[in-house]
């Protein structure tokens, strides 16, 4: 009578059913079998034998406690699983889609890259945590991605992982949208894939999603449109790279502007690290700047990188003014570490940084990057050299990692690369300065005796946050670097 009564109150409260934790297996089959558990004081009180375990038939019962079949079977057959954009950095908040290594139907391993994305901060591969096969890819190349999005859905063999069967997929890839409707009072979509559709007169009630849940994809817009005829199919097929989609619609611009001597507009959405400036430079005009130029002698550089080159014994390292320029910044930094600071505006506090984290400038295909080289204090003229060119061919490839972009103190903009004299930079926060340095130029000047003579001179300007720093302190540190630069000598007293 007690066991009933258990087992008839277990049944009630929870809505005659039984609940299973979500740490429990995988659900089974039941029977008409129940093994009921009881402490080792109630069997004592009630005389049951040493096995504390009993069996009780109760037909009844068999109509209560029932699992789908079909899911039961399918678990033991290959499962799908998500694969989302992981966290790729601090603050991150989507990437952008550059190119696929895989395609549909591939075989995959474990740790194999499968994508390239790129952040507001570095290109990262998105690698694979599951060994199986590609069933779908939901993104094309040049997609902006959010994070915790999923990228594709993979065919997995291992059952510890959350599963959804294969017959789930090609239901997920014709959802019933007359369902999801009533349901939801619309479809699943994101803003950017709304706008989409309303720049092309669709009504995206009339698309069918091909997403999570329903979810309506930007791909699944333009197949749509190209289905109606809206678009051409190559919008919808442009798999491939970006900058090859943009050179073709160029091309043909261009020949239809020929024929018809009619000239059109082209819109180029701004992606990677353009999408970056657009962000940093956006809150670099709300600070109060102020410039500060100066013009520095460079005749002893001059003399001092030829003796470099001269007595080079590595002949894949080429000396340029630069790794110089860069060490003698330091040296002037210690004397002057508030130029070396950021600020903290919450706070209202100013953070001077132990580490002299120097970065550089770098005009690159996919737009500006700033990578900076750590701790310059503590390196050679020549490690400064090894560091420049490892940072070089790593933004050229365009392979930079996060940690060579962020946590830099100061920024160098050599303009005068490409051509050049002068620039009014624009601090790159949370940096409080950064020096745009022009052409090194043959120029006349009179000495102290008035003999006219020809000197190497480098314009440079100062671009300042005049919330830390002032005019004082930065003519008194540009000067002190300007020593360094015009007497390279000095540098030899100073290095530590």
């Amino acid at each position: 009578m007690i066991c009933r009564r258990i087992l008839l109150k277990r049944v009630w409260n929870n809505g005659r059913r039984w609940l299973v934790p979500s740490s429990s297996l995988s659900p089974v089959p039941t029977t008409a079998d129940y093994k009921l558990h009881f402490s080792t004081h109630i069997m004592a009180a009630f005389s049951f034998p040493q096995n504390n375990q009993f069996t009780l038939k109760i037909p009844y019962m068999e109509n209560i406690c029932k699992f789908s079949s079909n899911a039961v079977a399918d678990l033991h057959t290959n499962g799908i699983v998500d694969v989302p954009l992981a966290q790729t950095g601090e603050g991150i908040a989507e990437c952008e889609l550059l190119k696929w290594f895989i395609q549909e139907g591939d075989e995959v391993e474990e740790f194999q890259p499968l994508c390239e994305v790129q952040s507001d901060k570095a290109t990262i591969e998105i690698t694979s945590r599951y060994k199986g096969r590609v069933a779908q890819v939901l993104h094309v190349p040049g997609s902006i991605v959010k994070v915790g999005e999923t990228l594709l859905k993979m065919a997995v063999e291992d059952t510890q992982v959350p599963l959804v069967t294969l017959s789930n997929l090609e239901n997920e890839k014709q959802p019933d949208t007359k369902s999801n409707k009533d349901f939801t009072g619309g479809v699943i979509s994101t803003p950017a894939v709304r706008n989409l559709a309303k720049e092309h007169g669709i009504n995206i009630n009339d698309v069918q999603g091909s997403g999570k849940d329903g979810r309506v994809l930007k791909e699944d817009v333009l197949k749509y449109a190209t289905q109606e005829g809206i678009i051409k199919d190559t919008l919808v097929t442009a798999t491939a790279d970006l900058g090859q989609l943009l050179h073709r619609e160029k091309s043909s611009l261009l020949e239809s502007a020929q024929v018809s001597g009619h000239y059109e507009d082209t819109i180029v959405p701004l992606r990677g690290f353009q999408r970056t400036m657009v962000k940093t430079m956006s809150m670099a005009a709300k600070v109060p700047h102020f410039h500060y130029v100066e013009e520095i002698d460079c005749d002893a550089l001059r003399e001092l990188k030829a003796s470099f080159q001269t007595n080079n014994l590595e002949p894949g390292i080429k000396f340029t003014f630069l790794p110089v320029l860069i060490k003698s910044l330091s040296m002037a930094l210690s004397k002057y570490p508030m130029v070396n600071s950021c600020f903290n505006e919450e706070s209202v506090e100013v953070i001077l940084r132990g580490s002299h984290n120097i970065g550089i400038a770098m005009a690159t295909p996919n737009g500006l990057v700033v990578p900076n080289i750590k701790n310059v204090q503590s390196l050679s003229i020549l490690e400064i050299r090894k560091e420049l060119s490892r940072l070089q061919q790593l933004s050229l490839d365009n392979k930079l990692s996060p940690a060579d972009i962020s946590g830099g103190t100061i920024t160098l903009s050599n303009i005068g690369a490409i051509g050049g004299k002068f620039g009014a930079p624009i601090v790159n926060l949370p940096e409080v300065a950064i020096i745009a340095m022009g052409r090194i130029q043959k120029l006349p000047r009179v000495a102290d005796d008035g003999d006219v003579y020809s000197a190497s001179i480098m314009t440079v300007n100062i671009g300042a946050d005049h919330r830390v720093l002032d005019g004082a302190t930065v003519a008194r540190f540009c000067n002190e670097w300007k020593r360094f630069i015009e007497k390279p000598e000095l540098l030899m007293l100073h290095m530590k």
